[in-house]
């Protein structure tokens, strides 16, 4: 368990890990956090009791982006040493091989919003901002902005949003594609996320699994080889349990009881 990232496992919601960011005020991604980060996402990742993850950072804010003040001193020595690092962070998360929901209240910009774009879904309190605004600072995102975003909201939107670096509105941010849903006002953005990935707790895990690296996996190839990385991961399920039980239960008109194997 890291100083400001954790990953807990709320007895309320067995099957549910949430990868906490705890470092006050506004929980800049310094280079503790990015390390922690990854080592709770490698948690997450390995433990078995674990079927889906939220990232959360509290009621008042996600994440306001990278720690500034640690990264003003540093010229393109330094950072084009561990460049790779901060980006990796993310795309260990990214990489959990189990649905992950990012709820979002407050501010995700920067490297808050990068962090979002990692996971899986995402879901906006209603009073939330998003945004890039690296620009203003001289830069541009460099945890997956720019590659993650254009794909999730198109080309133009997303020039769009890192051009200029303003802030959406969870609305805005809901149009263009980049939430998933917006939690009205009074209503609790994490307990929305953990109801979003309540169905997949007693589902099929590998299935899931195979489901998630078919569809991230395919979207950097071109479609020849997603297709064959599709029919790889497809024939793979037929020798789980899980495809046993589903089918089995398909044929006598029950519920499948997955056991995630």
């Amino acid at each position: 368990m890291g100083e400001f990232v954790r990953l807990d496992t709320p007895a309320e919601q067995p099957g549910v890990g949430v990868i906490r960011l705890t470092r006050p005020p506004m929980n800049a991604l310094n280079k503790q956090v990015q390390d922690e980060l990854r080592a709770a996402a490698a948690e997450a990742s390995a433990r078995a009791d674990v079927r889906a993850v939220l990232v959360y950072g509290g009621e008042k804010v996600f994440a306001a982006g990278a720690d500034i003040k640690e990264m003003a001193d540093e010229g393109y020595p330094e950072m084009a040493a561990r460049a790779n690092d901060l980006s990796a962070s993310f795309d260990a998360v990214a990489r959990i091989p189990k649905p992950v929901v990012a709820a979002i209240a407050g501010y995700a910009l920067g490297g808050g919003c990068e962090l979002a774009l990692a996971c899986d879904f995402r879901l906006a309190a209603a009073d939330a901002k998003l945004g890039q605004p690296e620009i203003n600072l001289g830069i541009i995102p460099g945890a997956g902005g720019t590659q993650r975003l254009p794909r999730l909201v198109g080309p133009a939107r997303a020039k769009d949003l890192i051009f200029t670096g303003r802030h959406v509105t969870a609305d805005e941010a809901y149009a263009i594609g980049l939430v998933d849903e917006v939690v009205p006002a009074g209503e609790s953005v994490y307990e929305a996320a953990l109801a979003r990935v309540r169905p997949y707790l007693t589902g099929p895990a590998q299935a899931l699994r195979a489901a998630k690296q078919a569809i991230d996996g395919g979207l950097s190839v071109d479609l020849t080889s997603g297709l064959e990385l599709e029919s790889h991961l497809f024939a793979a399920l037929f020798g789980t349990a899980d495809k046993n039980i589903g089918m089995a239960a398909f044929v006598a008109k029950t519920k499948p009881d997955f056991t995630g194997k």
